[in-house]
């Protein structure tokens, strides 16, 4: 499941948020930009996903495109797992949802960790420290959830509160309640993100394997 989330997700817990034909299948735009497929090599599954949309990243080992497609970005990431990590909860963190969506998606323009839509935090618990004001200025939540595993993600922190440690707790606070459902955490984090590498290490995650994201447009 590890070597293909997004499907394992769709397919699986998160099916409630899928557009799905044959062997292929996206988040609701909304949610998500990504999509997946049973098997990637597979021309069949690939034609079933230009079926439900003509744009979608997907997620994985390195993954060709087949006939008709053309791929637009790649961005070399790593996937980590908390096998043997201990969450932490944090009496800080506060519970996000759908009314603090504005704020979130204002701390994600400034903060710029990588896809976070309207609707993404109906994906699973999110979690975020306000400052004095009251204003958001860290967060994290989960994302991809697949028997036995949920993907710790969105970990970003306003610019001016970075080096307070506030995403590594956010994300031992997350784990923590990933671990209490009896599931094990996991995320990603891009190749060249070094200095979130070495933080997710020191919080116990250790690496799985290497991973690409991978935008693809069918013209």
């Amino acid at each position: 499941m590890l070597n293909n989330p997004v499907w394992a997700a769709l397919d699986g817990p998160q099916a409630c948020f899928a557009e799905a034909a044959g062997d292929a299948a996206r988040y609701h735009p909304d949610i998500a930009p990504f999509g997946a497929l049973r098997d990637n090599a597979d021309p069949a599954a690939w034609r079933d996903l230009a079926t439900i949309t003509d744009v979608a990243v997907l997620v994985g080992r390195a993954i060709a495109p087949q006939a008709g497609w053309q791929t637009e970005q790649v961005l070399p990431g790593v996937q980590m797992i908390g096998q043997s990590m201990t969450g932490v909860e944090d009496p800080d963190a506060v519970a996000l949802t759908e009314a603090d969506v504005p704020e979130m998606l204002d701390l994600v323009a400034r903060a710029q960790p990588g896809p976070f839509r309207k609707r993404t935090v109906d994906m699973g618990r999110h979690l975020g420290i306000r400052d004095n004001n009251g204003r958001l200025v860290a967060m994290a939540g989960e994302r991809f959830r697949m028997p036995g595993w949920t993907e710790v993600s969105a970990v970003c922190t306003d610019p001016e509160f970075r080096g307070q440690g506030l995403g590594a707790r956010l994300t031992l606070a997350v784990a923590a309640g990933i671990l209490a459902r009896g599931e094990l955490p996991f995320l990603h984090v891009l190749q060249d993100n070094e200095n979130a590498i070495r933080l997710y290490e020191r919080l116990g995650f250790e690496h799985s394997g290497e991973v690409v994201f991978t935008s693809f447009r069918k013209p």
